[in-house]
């Protein structure tokens, strides 16, 4: 089989063309960018909340801690939780899972306008994540029942970077309702609140897919309990992964990447809140918003170097390619700073477009959604454990040349695990099946 070659047609072109065979793509699409924009809103609005809000104070070791709560339980129950993604039909997960998020969403507004302690609203927080979390993978695992596999990459670049640019647009959102409503928490509250308009919308569009239409077709543990279901999740999850050494590979480069992500995240924080580096909330804005430039790239260049060189080489490159980028965050200069995020946003899309199609087509779809409940473990449970270490071991100025030296040392060990896990597959998912690739 031919894969396809450079001149195919693009992500956009290849959309529009599915769109004629498969109208439930479109309409998946939808649900993914309203709930992103959903995600991109309260994670804005609760952050400004706690970090930028004049009534609250945040130190480092608060911010680390503020981020275990709300996102270390989920990561523990979300392979369980999973099982539910392939024990009852994902389109009604979708729908009540949204419906659920608005309330937990207003709920959370609640509590920021009322003056609750932090640890209230990051409680109420953790919940909301929960549930963003469970549509996230939702949306994932019923992706391959609205589009052919041949054209799976290509999706996977579009909807990850559309979905990306909402995450975007979600935060745009809550700067232009914080200039109208007031930073304090009562206007943090009422910002807070679009978030619940978002996810009616999302929980609306998926509503529309008849019953079934998103898998699973052949449910897990059928015949017994959702409980008896949640039970063995983690294990089938757990099993299914052991049993796919190219899953494994690109798990260890997301969590390598995480890890890295984590501690430069804190670093950061710092620097702009305590050091002056910029303007508080517009510095983190450029460079969130430089990060998703690279995510964007990265939609444009995985599917074109997948095709040439295998899923194997594209996560060993993007590994070499982060070790450089994170040296030349040494010194911190601001434009050095710019240029590192788009690069590192760029080398974590690679990695993480590359797990979602090992996902998609190495694992069954019996059990795909607690696989990707497991993705999500590793994903949040390293951004923490970063986040931590670097809580602890940062000086007070935020300048840390052990911190992004050790960030180096964790891509090459992400690389030497894929050469690892790979080692003895001759013929990979992704050269035994090219035109998926392209």
């Amino acid at each position: 089989m031919r894969s396809r070659s450079p001149s195919s047609p693009s992500a956009i072109g290849i959309f529009l063309s599915s769109l004629t065979h498969s109208p439930g793509l479109g309409r998946l699409l939808a649900v993914r960018l309203t709930s992103q924009i959903t995600d991109g809103v309260f994670q804005a609005a609760l952050f400004t909340a706690i970090l930028f809000n004049p009534e609250r104070h945040t130190d480092p070791l608060a911010v680390a801690g503020g981020f275990a709560v709300l996102l270390l339980p989920y990561s523990v129950l979300g392979p369980f939780a999973g099982a539910l993604l392939d024990h009852w039909d994902r389109r009604s997960v979708l729908v009540y899972a949204n419906i659920i998020r608005a309330a937990l969403i207003a709920v959370v507004a609640v509590t920021v306008a009322t003056g609750a302690p932090q640890t209230v609203v990051l409680i109420g927080a953790l919940v909301v994540t929960g549930a963003s979390r469970f549509v996230n993978s939702g949306l994932s695992a019923s992706l391959p029942h609205v589009v052919s596999k041949d054209v799976l990459v290509a999706m996977n670049s579009l909807f990850t970077t559309l979905g990306a640019g909402m995450l975007a647009v979600g935060a745009g959102i809550t700067v232009g309702l914080r200039a109208v409503f007031g930073d304090d928490n009562t206007g943090s509250a009422e910002t807070t609140m679009a978030g619940v308009v978002c996810a009616l919308i999302a929980a609306w569009i998926a509503h529309r897919f008849p019953r079934k239409a998103l898998g699973p077709d052949i449910p897990d543990d059928a015949g017994h309990s959702a409980l008896h279901a949640v039970s063995v999740g983690l294990t089938h999850g757990g099993r299914a992964v052991a049993a796919h050494r190219t899953v494994g590979a690109a798990l260890s480069a997301i969590g390598a990447h995480r890890l890295v992500f984590g501690m430069n995240t804190l670093m950061l924080l710092v620097l702009i809140k305590h050091q002056g580096l910029g303007s508080g909330f517009g510095d983190i804005a450029v460079i969130a918003a430089c990060t998703a430039a690279g995510a964007f790239v990265a939609a444009v260049t995985t599917p074109l170097s997948v095709a040439r060189v295998g899923r194997r080489n594209t996560i060993l490159l993007a590994m070499a390619v982060g070790v450089i980028a994170q040296l030349a965050l040494l010194g911190l200069a601001p434009i050095a700073v710019g240029i590192a995020a788009a690069i590192l946003g760029l080398v974590g899309q690679t990695a993480k477009l590359c797990g979602d199609v090992a996902m998609q087509l190495d694992i069954t779809d019996t059990v795909r959604g607690q696989v990707f409940s497991v993705q999500d473990a590793v994903f949040n449970i390293a951004y923490v454990a970063a986040i931590t270490i670097a809580a602890l071991t940062i000086p007070d100025d935020g300048r840390s040349s052990l911190l992004i030296f050790f960030g180096a040392v964790l891509y090459v060990c992400g690389g030497l695990a894929t050469v690892a896990l790979y080692r003895g597959i001759r013929h990979a998912p992704d050269q035994a099946a090219p035109a998926a690739l392209g």
